[in-house]
């Protein structure tokens, strides 16, 4: 298999040392340590082993990986395995896809107290199927059932919200015989959502009550009992979404796709589409600056700067009597170009002060725009107040380029 052309471990490679310093004391123990497991995975920290074909001799070096369950080059065997032995346990029957999401605000207590919320969020949702399924104006029956536990939504945000594969149908209370559900019908959603809000919002309560959760930033003033009731007073009104269907893929689509989450991290390699830190200029330059922005403002817009001003930009400060020839340092090696004409000398083509032959050599002058992209481009000019042949440096657009950024 192929090394992908960017990973995690690289970024973090790159700036997660300076990274960590900036965020010291804000980064657990745990989250260092993945860090550094992904870092070091596949490479020669962790060791590896040597294999060698006995005919042609050809070498390949396998480094050990970090077997980390947040890493994304790891925990791939783990899944399979996983998705086999629940696919063994399928039973030959309909089966039903449900899940259970937490409204926003209640997403917002989860972000710091992820263990006590999550830890609630499959207790309620457990008692929520297995009560409804248990009456008899329902299913009445005993229910089993897989659920997995998704932290984020497909806009890789923090979004909690639980994926539960359940057979449509269970084992009678005298445990004699299979009952089944209607066709294409497992349970009530709005019952289920009505029960499940309360469950959930009970053992909140209770967290609360007990202590058991914190409140930072905007969300203090929830420590008090009468706010946090507040809090959670639009809550008990809303309705809490619940999905359930039939998958169209069978129960295995639906194994297939938990499979991939259930070992793995959001941001995997193959998410990673570029990686670039824009290299700031090594000397800051107010002309050089001043350059850029216009040729920014030409980058940005259908104008274009006209070479007028970007002579003035690049003129230096002329004393009385001085020229711009008379401030060029003189040549250092034989190979050096010799410089243009002076204008004492007379000769057509003395150029008045404040203006500046620049060599045909090219002028590359790094450039980072962050107000959008754009393309300096370098070309000869031959103007009346030039002498023949002098090049000027003129940056303008490709062409008008549409700012994204505005």
């Amino acid at each position: 298999m192929s090394r992908p052309p960017l990973e995690v471990a690289d970024i973090f490679r790159a700036h997660g040392p300076a990274w960590r310093h900036a965020n010291a004391g804000h980064v657990s123990l745990g989250q260092l340590k993945v860090m550094s497991a992904i870092e070091s995975c596949r490479t020669a920290a962790l060791g590896g082993h040597v294999a060698r074909c006995e005919k042609c001799r050809h070498t390949l070096i396998a480094y050990n990986s970090c077997r980390n369950r947040h890493c994304p080059k790891c925990q791939g065997r783990a899944a399979k395995e996983w998705l086999a032995e629940r696919e063994a346990e399928l039973l030959p029957v309909p089966y039903y896809h449900v899940v259970f999401t937490l409204p926003g605000a209640i997403a917002d207590i989860a972000y710091h107290n992820q263990a006590a919320i999550y830890d609630i969020l499959f207790k309620a949702a457990a008692e929520t199927l297995t009560t409804i399924a248990a009456d008899p104006k329902h299913l009445g029956a005993r229910i089993g059932f897989t659920a997995v536990l998704h932290s984020w939504g497909s806009a890789m945000t923090h979004h909690p919200h639980v994926h539960i594969i359940v057979p449509g149908g269970g084992i009678s209370h005298d445990g004699q015989r299979w009952v089944s559900c209607r066709p294409r019908f497992f349970l009530s959603v709005r019952v289920l959502s009505r029960l499940f809000r309360r469950l959930f919002l009970e053992q909140l309560n209770a967290l609360h009550a007990a202590g058991r959760l914190q409140f930072f930033g905007d969300h203090a003033r929830l420590n008090e009992r009468g706010a946090f009731a507040t809090y959670l007073a639009p809550l008990r009104k809303l309705e809490w979404i619940v999905y359930s269907k039939r998958p169209f893929g069978g129960p295995e689509a639906v194994l297939a796709y938990l499979s991939r989450y259930t070992h793995r991290i959001a941001i995997s390699n193959s998410r990673l589409v570029t990686f670039a830190i824009p290299a700031p200029l090594a000397t800051p330059n107010p002309r050089r600056s001043r350059i850029l922005a216009r040729a920014a403002e030409g980058a940005c817009s259908s104008s274009r700067p006209s070479s007028a001003d970007l002579r003035r930009d690049i003129a230096p400060r002329s004393r009385p009597g001085s020229t711009a020839h008379d401030r060029q340092p003189p040549p250092t090696t034989p190979k050096s170009r010799p410089p243009p004409p002076s204008p004492s000398s007379g000769e057509e083509g003395a150029r008045p002060n404040g203006q500046i032959a620049v060599s045909d050599r090219a002028l590359r002058i790094p450039i980072d725009l962050n107000d959008g992209p754009a393309a300096l481009r370098y070309r000869k000019l031959t103007t009346p107040s030039l002498p023949a042949g002098a090049a000027v440096l003129t940056a303008s657009a490709q062409a008008p380029i549409s700012n994204p950024h505005r």
